[in-house]
């Protein structure tokens, strides 16, 4: 940089780029300037601690290798002395592990050398609409509380996760039981990021045909097949500027998990058609009720799409984890229901409570507003007695009333119980209620049978044993 360039440089400081490389540094700069960002610069760990002590900036730029320390060093320091400076790290190809370390540590994102311009820009771009979010971080976190609505604490860690993981632009993978709340986890992620005014895009994998899915994705050209009357865009391009979610992405076919990795890793997509691919600009959420390592393991995913979705593994703990949240848990969904229905919320009375603290919820919160809704429609009076709620009688009699022991799965329990969770549905009443109970979760699959086993909690050739039994099947 010239002597009248930094002489005629605003005051404010937008950037700080820390490379021990005089060229890297200048290629940087002369980048930023062009943004209209005004830079100034560091050759090692001890200079750039020296100018954050001096300057607020609105990011940082880091080589992670530095003549005396690491990139990583520097993440560390900024997130104790001005945790709200986004920092993103430039690292070498190849070195992708030492990136992640630097993500997990708090970093905004990263890029690779040799840098390329265009991903720089977008990576400037979205690290300064974030720090410039900042005065209203308070409000948006406020708004992600209400959103997770829990004080247990499993759930408080898994809220300043969230809070932190928002952060940055790494893509998150968020496992757990079917009826957890994964898409609110996500949407809290959206909402509390950089990308909070661009859209949000949920997607479940396991409810697109096969056929259609890259047309779905990736959009198609007017006459590329059969029916394809109109151009259409993609979940992709939908999602431009914002988040798409992959809701069940360990459903994907391997054939569409290596479109969907090309994606990923090019930012860009050639809808079905099309002879030249078009730049995407999302960030990726995924989510699953499956091991997608031992999916690995077994052939049935992708071991490189694993690794670039799965940077970072979130966990969301089944409610039978924290039952001390289900009070509040219900008080919601029961002000919600009256909202809709234009009346005053109902309550719990002490005993319904008590058996709802009790019951292992094999379908999680979404079996939570199940139960009372249909207690709601059942219930004479103001207060929801036990008498009220419908726990399913073939889970208590399998013992899903008791704590399932650490370390199993629901999915575990239904492994171990199936035997006797068939031979336990002998009664007519309780055949009635069971089958009720399936058909409302096929017709709200639209009788996708793998989804419906997993909402009910149970396995697949469970639910086919009980459909070839009333002739259902």
């Amino acid at each position: 940089m010239t002597h009248t360039e930094r002489r005629n440089r605003p005051q404010s400081i937008d950037v700080l780029v820390v490379d021990d490389e005089d060229d890297i540094r200048e290629l940087l700069e002369l980048s930023l300037m062009r943004m209209g960002l005004a830079c100034d610069s560091a050759g090692s760990l001890q200079a750039a601690r020296d100018l954050l002590a001096q300057r607020r900036y609105r990011l940082c730029l880091t080589d992670m290798r530095l003549p005396d320390g690491d990139g990583l060093e520097l993440v560390e320091h900024i997130q104790s002395c001005q945790p709200g400076l986004p920092v993103a790290v430039i690292t070498a190809f190849g070195s992708i592990e030492t990136a992640i370390r630097a993500l997990k540590l708090g970093a905004f994102d990263f890029v690779t050398k040799p840098v390329e311009l265009k991903a720089l820009r977008e990576l400037v771009q979205h690290a300064l609409k974030l720090r410039d979010q900042a005065g209203s971080e308070a409000a948006n976190a406020a708004a992600g509380a209400r959103a997770l609505i829990g004080h247990s604490p499993a759930f408080e860690q898994l809220r300043a996760q969230a809070e932190k993981l928002a952060r940055n632009q790494a893509p998150v993978f968020i496992h757990g039981e079917s009826g957890t709340g994964k898409e609110v986890i996500a949407r809290t992620i959206h909402s509390l990021g950089a990308r909070a005014s661009g859209p949000f895009v949920p997607v479940n994998c396991g409810a697109i045909s096969p056929e259609l899915m890259e047309s779905e994705f990736f959009g198609h050209r007017k006459g590329s097949f059969t029916g394809a009357a109109t151009d259409k865009e993609g979940l992709f391009q939908a999602a431009n500027g914002g988040t798409l979610f992959l809701d069940e992405i360990g459903e994907l076919p391997l054939a569409m998990q290596v479109k969907l990795l090309r994606a990923i890793q090019e930012r860009a997509v050639r809808p079905v058609g099309a002879h030249a691919e078009e730049a995407v600009d999302v960030r990726i959420l995924s989510a699953s009720h499956q091991d997608l390592g031992r999916l690995v393991a077994e052939g049935r995913f992708r071991q490189d799409l694993f690794f670039r979705i799965n940077v970072i593994t979130l966990r969301v703990p089944p409610l039978r984890e924290r039952r001390e949240d289900i009070a509040e848990l219900a008080a919601h969904i029961l002000g919600r229901l009256a909202a809709r229905e234009g009346g005053l919320p109902r309550r719990l009375s002490p005993d319904a409570l008590q058996a709802l603290q009790r019951y292992a919820f094999p379908g999680n919160v979404r079996e939570l507003e199940n139960l009372l809704e249909r207690a709601c429609a059942l219930c004479e009076g103001e207060a929801i007695g036990a008498a009220d709620i419908e726990l399913y009688p073939e889970q208590t009699a399998s013992g899903w009333l008791t704590d399932i022991a650490p370390g199993m799965s629901v999915g575990d329990d239904a492994a171990a119980h199936e035997s006797g969770s068939e031979s336990v549905a002998g009664g007519d009443s309780g055949d009635d209620a069971e089958r009720l109970r399936i058909i409302r979760a096929l017709e709200q699959t639209r009788w996708n049978r793998s989804a419906a086993a997993r909402n009910l909690g149970m396995t697949l050739r469970q639910l086919r044993y009980r459909l070839q039994k009333w002739g259902m099947e």
